[in-house]
């Protein structure tokens, strides 16, 4: 298991971009992309999607990667883990209900 940011990591090495051209594709600073593949800092979903095309990834592949850790890293700390997951996967389907 690994998180976005081994994950981003990982895909940049794969196409051997330098860290300093995909931030400028991103136009952000190198250090900031650093810290994200480091997981010192939290991508925005607009850059995870950048990201995704530069990479060359389905999109809703990074997507699930992205939104996974901030549930995981948000309630990782909480003893009832599994039942929080339980009851917000029930309040998704809820909402999506409503918005119909």
């Amino acid at each position: 298991m690994q998180s976005i940011g081994d994950t981003l990591r990982k895909l940049r090495e794969e196409k051997e971009l330098p860290l300093r051209k995909v931030a400028a594709m991103l136009d952000i600073d190198t250090s900031l992309l650093s810290k994200i593949e480091r997981n010192e800092r939290r991508a925005n979903r607009e850059q995870i999607i950048a990201l995704a095309k530069i990479y060359e990834v389905k999109e809703s592949q990074l997507l699930v990667e992205y939104f996974s850790d901030i549930v995981a890293y948000e309630i990782s700390e909480e003893e009832s883990t599994k039942q929080i997951l339980l009851a917000a996967e029930e309040k998704v389907k809820y909402i999506k209900k409503l918005n119909k």
